[in-house]
């Protein structure tokens, strides 16, 4: 599968997924740590949007126009959106215990993992500089993952 199409289809199942969580009444976190957690990662969302700019959306997760951008969140994190939301997926999800919120909050896990990898492979042959930024840059927790 071509990298576009699996961002696509790894962005798609994430948020079916997130929406099953939220029919579930488990997205929002229902304790205080994990409110914390949530409102750290809209914080991380809202940071990386506005250092992006305004081409930081495109669905199939193809380089668009501007240059590599490696400031701001982007620092610490190859992929601050995707870890934000992840952040937010679990401490939903480990806030609501039950096995099915485990396998449903899995889905978004691996659908950004898969969106990431796409992404990483348009970014790499887009941008020479990008093997050395992803070499000193975690992909989704900074200085571990």
């Amino acid at each position: 599968m071509n990298p576009a199409t699996a961002s696509i289809l790894g962005l798609t199942v994430s948020f079916f997924a997130l929406a099953a969580l939220v029919l579930r009444q488990a997205l929002i976190a229902a304790a205080p740590a994990g409110i914390l957690v949530q409102v750290l990662a809209l914080s991380i969302m809202v940071w990386a949007r506005f250092t992006f700019g305004r081409r930081s959306f495109n669905a199939s997760a193809a380089p668009t126009a501007g240059g590599l951008v490696t400031n701001g969140p982007y620092k610490y994190l190859r992929h601050p959106i995707y870890a934000a939301a992840l952040y937010l997926t679990w401490a939903g999800v480990l806030t609501h215990p039950s096995f099915l919120n485990f396998l449903i909050g899995l889905v978004p896990t691996a659908g950004l993992a898969v969106r990431m990898l796409a992404e990483e492979r348009l970014v790499a042959a887009e941008y020479p500089g990008y093997a050395a930024y992803a070499a000193r840059t975690k992909r989704v927790i900074p200085f571990l993952l």
